[in-house]
């Protein structure tokens, strides 16, 4: 299991960093502090090669926890194009983000075909910095394979990351809550679609990680989930869309 913050290396050579924005990094950022998103480092520990899951923020203290960790950056994942997970303009905020880390590292930044034109309108990242993915594709990290899983609803391309037991979530799946669907390119009823079948078949052991800290818990079992969040209560296509629909 994870500990928040710290590195952590299975039997599998598995490298895994939870890192709090305002807390672990980023702590004199206001922005960061009222956010609180979360970003993680997954790698393989045999070979020093990781990557970053949504950096935002303070970029180079993120890339610094990798080289403090004996690790190298060889690339981004995206769960959606959000300037709170991959930089951009938010309300009037610059927070950094992709771009910054591509100034520093030239590596591919994954994300998920239908949100590949959004993150680089967001961002003013070059198509050509993307590498483009479809559901169920992997992405190699030394000897760590990571699943993309295409969850649209929070927006058109957003997607979860699945790794040794473990489900990044972005902001599809909260502990308690969802994404919300009222921002531009969200869909309620694909978010019901993402939440009740597409993740269906992710075991209840699987470890939950979100992209934000909005429960005491920064991660729980998706079978704790599923018991407790309100989300997995509305269990029909009509009953959701009478709450979350427009």
């Amino acid at each position: 299991m994870a500990t928040v913050g710290e590195p952590t290396e299975d039997a599998n050579r598995l490298y895994f960093r939870q890192l709090l924005a305002g807390r672990d990094f980023a702590v004199a950022d206001p922005v960061a502090r009222q956010m609180v998103n979360f970003v993680y480092a997954i790698g393989d520990a045999a070979t020093g090669e990781a990557v970053i899951v949504d950096p935002a923020y303070a970029v180079d203290e993120l890339v610094d926890v990798l080289v403090a960790d004996g690790m190298r950056l060889v690339g981004v994942l995206a769960t959606h194009y959000h300037p709170d997970h991959i930089g951009g303009d938010l309300m009037g905020h610059r927070i950094e983000g992709v771009e910054e880390v591509l100034r520093r590292h030239v590596v591919p930044v994954h994300v998920q075909a239908a949100e590949a034109p959004w993150v680089t309108r967001a961002t003013d990242v070059d198509a050509a910095d993307l590498a483009v993915h479809e559901s169920g594709d992997s992405i190699a990290v030394g000897g760590i394979s990571i699943e993309c899983i295409h969850t649209p609803g929070h927006t058109p391309g957003s997607q979860c990351f699945l790794v040794d037991g473990r489900l990044i979530a972005g902001d599809t799946l909260f502990l308690e809550g969802c994404g919300r669907t009222d921002l531009p390119g969200g869909d309620p009823e694909l978010m019901f679609e993402s939440l009740h079948v597409r993740l269906a078949r992710i075991p209840d052991g699987t470890e939950v990680y979100p992209g934000h800290l909005y429960t005491p818990e920064p991660h729980a079992t998706l079978g704790a989930t599923r018991r407790t969040n309100y989300v997995f209560r509305l269990r029909t296509p009509e009953e959701w869309l009478a709450a979350f629909g427009s």
